[in-house]
């Protein structure tokens, strides 16, 4: 088992490094300063309105990127 996790681990890490490079975890990070802001969820964007938003934002500004 000991193997296993030896073997998971750094595989675990790549994806989370994946995940934050690509921008997957935003939301994420957005409920985590929102509750640590209001200290609650409640109140805060659902996952598609968020992305929505988001979306609508870098639209409206564009910056430097990729595609």
């Amino acid at each position: 088992m000991s193997r296993i996790s030896a073997v998971l681990k750094p595989l675990k890490a790549v994806h989370w490094y994946i995940k934050e490079v690509m921008g997957e975890n935003a939301y994420k990070h957005y409920l985590e300063s929102y509750k640590q802001r209001h200290g609650t969820c409640e109140g805060a964007m659902g996952e598609r309105q968020f992305w929505r938003d988001l979306t609508d934002e870098q639209d409206r500004n564009p910056k430097a990127r990729c595609c």
